[in-house]
């Protein structure tokens, strides 16, 4: 996708994608949306008190979720990542045509203690619009 080494292409999968809370986020840094895609099938998914998701790769049981990819100036990565709900971090994700791209993230401790898994909806704007919120 993109060949700027000046830039990072990032997933994301709940309030950094466009029109949603935190996409300002990405926005203020220069960040360009490039496209709607998915993962591959190896996540699963959890809302943390429906105010935002946590994505989890994992070994069985996952399915393919809904991501939208930005290309990301370098130098605010950290800005996004600071910027971030407690418990959400940077690792590498998996997208459906094999690519891997770094993403956001949830780390299990938060989705074990906070969260209430949304898989089955196969990304957060589905599971926010069953709820009447998107």
């Amino acid at each position: 996708m993109s060949s700027n080494p000046n830039t990072t292409l990032l997933a994301v999968n709940g309030t950094l994608m466009r029109g949603l809370a935190l996409n300002p986020n990405l926005t203020s840094i220069g960040a360009t949306f490039l496209c709607e895609t998915a993962t591959e099938a190896s996540y699963r998914l959890w809302t943390i008190n429906d105010v935002h998701p946590a994505m989890q790769r994992v070994q069985s049981g996952g399915v393919s979720i809904a991501v939208e990819v930005w290309d990301v100036p370098n130098n605010g990565i950290a800005s996004i990542l600071l910027k971030e709900p407690p418990g959400l971090c940077i690792g590498k994700v998996k997208l459906v045509d094999g690519l891997e791209v770094l993403g956001v993230v949830g780390e299990a401790i938060l989705c074990e203690t906070q969260g209430k898994e949304i898989t089955n909806f196969g990304g957060w704007r589905s599971y926010m619009s069953s709820k009447g919120s998107a």
